[in-house]
């Protein structure tokens, strides 16, 4: 299986964070892969993301998020969904990029949403255009999960 860098982008293209990870599966608009959180142990939200939890992570080129299925190093067991509101993910051989667009929603095993980061979004000082991209983006990625109804 290729090993992929990941690159996490800021507006003005720069790297932000990078990582690798291993490809599960591609097709024609998107890309699955498995990584491992890098970082020490950090509270969020009703768990703690844990150095090694497993990370699903799959990145679209024609939508404007990607979502992380989230599984604890210890058990196995899902811990969540963290989503990014980001333009569309750019794939290519050996690396996927994208643009990280601040706003962010956790979906919690039971179904509940919550929108993260409303605030840094605010901060970015965006046209309006954009705006309604990333809001649109947001309402797909909710609806995604309304639809799944993630073990209720």
């Amino acid at each position: 299986m290729p090993v992929m860098i990941i690159l996490k982008k800021n507006l003005a293209g720069e790297v932000t964070w990078q990582y690798e990870g291993v490809e599960l599966h591609r097709d024609e608009n998107s890309i699955t892969v498995e990584a491992f959180f890098n970082r020490d142990d950090l509270p969020f939200q009703e768990i703690v993301l844990k150095r090694n939890d497993r990370f699903v992570e799959t990145f679209y080129t024609d939508k404007w998020f990607n979502i992380f299925e989230i599984y604890d190093r210890d058990d196995g067991k899902l811990k969540g969904w963290y989503c990014n509101i980001t333009k569309p993910a750019v794939i290519e051989d050996g690396s996927v990029s994208y643009v990280d667009l601040a706003l962010d929603l956790w979906v919690s095993v039971d179904g509940r949403q919550t929108v993260l980061d409303e605030d840094e979004l605010e901060d970015l000082k965006l046209g309006e255009d954009l705006k309604k991209k990333i809001f649109s983006g947001l309402q797909e990625l909710q609806a995604h999960f309304n639809e799944k109804n993630p073990l209720r």
